[in-house]
């Protein structure tokens, strides 16, 4: 399940027109009807069936919406009513991901890398991470005194992207922002996931879900460098923030110690099947190290300070991936990454949020930085404190079972990570601006390219994956665009094996079609209006109540298009480079892409039952088929 953000709809209302409508409470995630929910549906199998498979589809479906479906959607909506402080797909989106026993890393966790700062001197290890530190607390200080701006859908940018709107709805209450965001079609994201940024960490629980733990009253970071694990304060007893120069003094200490890495690093455990860690760390409390594990968790945030320099994004894309295992603590709500050479990124676990919150994060730190650094190269640092009694490396005290532990837990970790590939493509022959100005969707183009790709290089339309975000609903989180439709399956096929049959103008007229559905499906999708969290929230109703699940959820149709063999996500931002995670499938492909301006780019990684650079090459020669035929030339 692990994607790269689900940021794709915060313009997408602005892009499709899309309206929220009135209703009872405005803000709430609407549970989709029934009879749309099985037509989308049935829209998304269309391509990935033959007509027998889709008949018999149709024909299950059909009997789920009169039967079993009808009484669980209206069970559901009735569920609905009586939770009014929350989404229908809360509760059962955190029950998926705590309830997951699989290891973190690869299946669930994210990485988005940040662009290097324009001064380059200000990208020295110690220099950055000390000023990332700063501005980290600063953003969180600004947090907690609710004087951060919601982030904002707009519509109508004339009217609401001002700063007479900004400085309106800082000073409306809450309750009531979304009502006056909403006359002058602005929509305030919702910001319910964002207290779990800081001083919060995934707890494993033995055979049953994990648990969320927030501890506001922690006051300190936990660093991490060679799989040495170090804290100290950078908040006061007052609240303030500890003067920046004590925060590059520590760093400084920490960056200069010479303890050897450890022959047992206890970060690689967080890398574990949930269950096996589980059990290990009730073995740790055991062994007595119930209050530096206490301390792990309720640090605002990890930092962890790597020793190698980046050659390549390839390898960025590894490191800020999943590293070697011992210099993380996966659990962490999120952990700041610097390598030697200042190449910067986060890494976050899932469960919590999405990566609308943390990409605010990470645009909001990434400004700070470099536009206004506290801690500058060549500053030497006057001390009120010594770093070697404000520092505190943390000891574990371990016996021949944890040891065992940690040792089986790294080769686990090796295996699982050594199966992963990872390439990038940038296409320099167009984007954004010319798409825009032919009249089509950036995302629908891409999107397109991926099924051409795959289509190019496999033969096949198979089930696809898109995020997007429903975060302009309370406590919304994800819906899914289903981006392979029977247009982008016709077009595709045009382009790909009937070459010279088509006339530009077919081809044409194929690409806005294609461009005109995917951008129905988005605005559907940011509006609560897809299929696939109402379907799976049935299920999930169907499951609490021990109720047999309904051939629907049996069917190898709904199997398949769950399979979500390309898994994709996008985002572009002046702070991010770029991002990736692993495929959520062992046959599948992990794709984070961003349409710029005048270029494209993809960061994909595979098993190695795909061949990602194949792959990338047929995307690259599929984007170069779509712009011939967008620039009316044609195709060779």
């Amino acid at each position: 399940m692990a994607s790269l953000l689900s940021v794709q709809c915060v313009a997408s209302m602005r892009k499709c027109g899309g309206v929220i409508h009135l209703g009872v409470d405005r803000r709430r995630l609407p549970v989709p009807k029934l009879e749309d929910s099985i037509r989308r549906y049935l829209a998304a199998q269309r391509p990935l069936l033959d007509d027998d498979q889709f008949r018999a589809t149709e024909k299950i479906a059909q009997d789920f919406q009169s039967g079993v479906g009808k009484q669980l959607h209206e069970e559901l909506v009735a569920h609905d009513k009586r939770n009014k402080h929350t989404s229908y797909i809360s509760g059962p989106w955190f029950d998926m991901y705590l309830s997951a026993r699989d290891s973190v890393v690869l299946n669930f966790n994210p990485f988005m890398s940040f662009n290097p700062d324009p001064k380059a001197e200000y990208n020295d290890q110690l220099v950055r991470a000390s000023n990332m530190v700063c501005s980290a607390v600063r953003f969180m200080k600004t947090l907690r005194a609710g004087l951060l701006e919601p982030e904002v859908f707009h519509l109508n940018p004339a009217k609401s992207d001002t700063d007479g709107f900004k400085n309106f709805i800082r000073w409306v209450p809450s309750s009531l922002s979304w009502y006056g965001a909403y006359m002058v079609n602005a929509y305030p994201l919702d910001m319910s996931q964002y207290f779990r940024l800081f001083n919060s960490t995934r707890i494993p629980k033995l055979g049953r879900r994990d648990e969320l733990f927030t501890d506001e009253k922690g006051r300190h970071v936990l660093v991490m460098r060679k799989g040495n694990m170090y804290v100290f304060d950078i908040v006061d007893r007052d609240g303030n923030m500890v003067k920046p120069a004590e925060i590059q003094s520590h760093l400084k200490y920490i960056l200069s110690d010479l303890t050897q890495a450890p022959s047992f690093p206890l970060g690689v455990l967080t890398s574990e099947n949930r269950d096996v860690w589980a059990g290990l760390r009730d073995k740790l409390i055991a062994a007595g190290n119930a209050e530096n594990l206490a301390v792990v968790d309720s640090a605002l945030f990890c930092l962890s300070l790597d020793d190698e320099n980046m050659k390549d994004h390839i390898q960025v894309s590894h490191n800020m991936l999943h590293g070697n295992g011992c210099n993380r603590w996966y659990d962490k709500s999120f952990t700041i990454i610097i390598a030697k050479d200042g190449q910067a990124a986060i890494n976050f676990e899932h469960s919590w949020g999405d990566g609308v919150a943390v990409l605010r994060f990470q645009n909001e730190i990434f400004k700070d930085t470099t536009e206004k650094p506290l801690v500058h190269p060549g500053s030497t640092p006057t001390l009120a404190v010594d770093s070697g009694s404000a520092v505190r490396r943390l000891q574990f005290k371990l016996d021949s079972e944890l040891e065992n532990g940690i040792k089986q837990a790294k080769v686990n970790f090796d295996e699982a990570v050594s199966k992963l590939t990872i390439d990038a493509m940038e296409f320099k022959k167009g984007g954004k601006e010319q798409l825009k100005k032919s009249k089509l969707s950036p995302d629908a183009i891409a999107q397109l390219a991926f099924q051409m790709g795959f289509l190019r290089q496999y033969g096949q339309t198979v089930a696809t994956y898109e995020s997007c975000s429903t975060a302009a609903f309370k406590h919304g989180r994800t819906e899914t665009i289903r981006p392979a439709s029977i247009h982008t399956k016709q077009c595709s096929y045009a382009f790909v094996f009937q070459r010279g049959k088509q006339s530009i103008e077919q081809l044409r007229a194929m690409l806005n079609e294609c461009s005109k559905y995917h951008g129905q499906l988005t605005k559907d999708a940011a509006m609560g209006q897809g299929f696939d969290r109402h379907l799976f929230a049935m299920r999930f109703l169907a499951n609490i109540k021990g109720q047999p699940l309904h051939s629907l959820y049996t069917d190898p149709a709904y199997t398949a298009i769950n399979h979500n063999i390309l898994s994709t996500s996008t985002l572009t931002s002046p702070a991010v480079s770029l991002g990736g995670f692993a495929p959520v499938v062992p046959d599948g492909f992990g794709v984070g892409y961003g349409v710029h301006d005048d270029w494209i780019g993809c960061n994909v990684s595979s098993y190695p039952s795909r061949n990602v650079h194949e792959f990338l090459q047929c995307v690259h020669k599929s984007l170069e088929d779509i712009f011939t035929v967008v620039e009316g030339k044609p195709l060779r």
